[in-house]
């Protein structure tokens, strides 16, 4: 099991874990099987149910050529198209519940994508040998493709979420109550996070009284009416507000 570590656009690091070989063979084999349903639905719809057949036999042996391009260019083109779409996932991955990413924290783009996808011919040497050796020694799990484009793959079945770190999910009509709290740091914010989960279930008020007193006089604030869970939830959710565009 591989740990990754991405830092965020606020400074703040998310541990993931990268996806297994198994996780990633499964999903390229139910991609496989999905291009191989294409293949054998369309051929049937196009040249048994249509009668296709007759018309391309009449063709000229470049335009048969032409007919078979086009006929593969979704098998050809799948795993591009579709992690294009689905940011970072074929149907085989969705299923898998694995994911590309960036490593630097950003969302991968159309060119990391085509940058992955332009190099698999090589990963797929020698019957996919080269990218398991490259995934294998990578630090990152990463194949030959991820390590042009500086992504890797990540399983979302890991536990990480959004409240191991200082991150919160604000509505777009949130309004903040204490403007101070840009006087924090990411550190101190994600400390005050740490405590106050690790308090806040297991009722220990006590902490939770310290937490509300400390942050009052880092972040200077004279009056509140909240509880000391309100408030300090209140506290993570106003830093995110204000250090979001940051």
């Amino acid at each position: 099991m591989v740990e990754l570590q991405i830092n965020t656009t606020q400074n703040v690091n998310i541990n993931f874990i990268a996806a297994s070989i198994g996780e990633r063979m499964l999903a390229y084999v139910i991609d496989i099987v999905i291009k191989i349903a294409y293949v054998l639905g369309f051929g049937y719809i196009v040249f048994d149910v249509f009668k296709f057949d007759d018309v391309f036999n009449d063709l000229d042996g470049w335009s048969q050529q032409a007919v078979y391009v086009i006929f593969m260019l979704p098998v050809l083109f799948y795993t591009l198209t579709l992690e294009s779409i689905f940011e970072g996932q074929t149907l085989g991955k969705r299923i898998m519940k694995i994911k590309v990413v960036k490593i630097d924290g950003y969302q991968a783009s159309f060119p990391d994508y085509l940058i992955r996808w332009s190099l698999r011919a090589i990963d797929m040497i020698m019957f996919g040998v080269v990218g398991l050796i490259t995934i294998v020694s990578s630090k990152k799990s990463q194949r030959l493709g991820d390590m042009s484009a500086g992504t890797s793959v990540i399983s979302l079945k890991s536990n990480v979420n959004i409240s191991h770190t200082i991150l919160e999910e604000l509505d777009d009509s949130y309004q903040p109550t204490y403007p101070n709290v840009i006087k924090l740091s990411d550190n101190d914010a994600r400390i005050i996070k740490e405590t106050y989960v690790r308090a806040k279930a297991a009722k220990d008020y006590e902490t939770l009284i310290k937490l509300r007193k400390k942050i009052i006089q880092v972040v200077e604030i004279k009056e509140f009416n909240d509880t000391d869970i309100e408030f300090i939830d209140t506290i993570l959710k106003d830093y995110n507000y204000y250090t979001q565009g940051m």
